[in-house]
């Protein structure tokens, strides 16, 4: 079958957006850990299935319990990434999140960095949505919202956050698909205290599928996320001395994880990247929702 012009040029640009993060891949930077090592069941124990090995996880979702796993470790700044595979099928209400957040220290005025996955109402299709606030700012959402550009159900890639006094980068298969600035416009929600990192798969159906018109539908039960590859480098908290063990929080410092140079700020390369992923791939943007916010925040008015 012959291709359209159209598709094979956007085949083209595709693979050289893949093709030059070949050289960076900030994967490759980190070493992977045990599941075992580094996480504790967050809740659904009887749902929560390690590989022997540790190498490996899988959450299930039914209709008793959604299931999850938290770090051992608090950290401030770093590097955090999973690599996951989604649930195939029928999968709208089911939400699969990716987060760093303290609300269990700071349950008035926490901080939080999310990749939240969405299942979809079409069958196969899954929305990834990032999110960020600080000091407890929920009431100002500041999501994003991107369709995949791969099947997610078929195989494991790679979503992370990169969070240091710089900005905050989350990213798809090392591709930055959203970049949040530490300037004076978001300085007041910046998140600036230590986190857990969080993975979970729950019902979301309120909340993800315009208030409930399409729920998790149990007779495709269960749901089954799968995790590997986990990365978590960064400065870890010390709760008993309150300090940050080998970390920087104003200098390019090569004892923080993520404070050299490399971190500051996007490569050129990864600039364009996110280009792409934004001009092609996002449908949603709070600074964009006129209809959501009467004055937009700060930080949109800015841009």
């Amino acid at each position: 079958m012959a291709i359209s012009a159209f598709l094979y040029s956007y085949i083209l640009v595709f693979s050289w957006i893949v093709g030059i993060y070949a050289a960076y891949e900030p994967t490759s930077r980190f070493r992977m850990q045990s599941v075992n090592q580094t996480c504790n069941v967050f809740f659904g124990r009887t749902n929560v299935h390690a590989r022997k090995d540790g190498r490996g996880v899988n959450f299930s979702l039914d209709k008793l319990s959604g299931s999850g796993i938290v770090s051992k470790n608090k950290y401030y700044y770093g590097f955090f990434n999973g690599a996951i595979k989604l649930p195939a099928g029928f999968t709208s209400g089911v939400v699969v999140a990716y987060y760093l957040s303290n609300a269990d220290a700071f349950p008035h005025n926490h901080d939080e960095m999310d990749i939240e996955l969405l299942g979809h109402e079409k069958r196969g299709r899954w929305v990834l949505q990032t999110n960020i606030y600080g000091n407890g700012s929920v009431k100002t959402g500041r999501e994003e919202k991107f369709h995949l550009w791969f099947d997610p159900t078929k195989g494991f890639h790679n979503f992370s956050i990169l969070w240091n006094i710089h900005h905050v980068v989350f990213m798809v298969d090392d591709i930055p698909v959203r970049e949040v600035v530490h300037d004076a416009a978001i300085s007041s929600i910046y998140p600036s205290k230590p986190m857990s990192v969080y993975t979970t798969i729950w019902d979301g159906s309120e909340w993800a599928t315009h208030g409930g018109k399409y729920p998790v539908d149990y007779k495709y039960a269960p749901f089954v996320a799968s995790m590997r590859g986990i990365e978590m480098e960064g400065c870890v908290w010390n709760q008993k001395n309150h300090t940050h063990l080998l970390c920087s929080r104003r200098t390019l410092s090569s004892l923080d994880p993520v404070g050299g140079e490399q971190f500051a700020k996007l490569s050129s390369r990864q600039r364009a990247g996110m280009e792409w992923a934004r001009r092609n791939h996002m449908f949603y943007s709070y600074c964009q929702d006129k209809k959501r916010y009467r004055v937009l925040p700060l930080e949109c008015r800015e841009k």
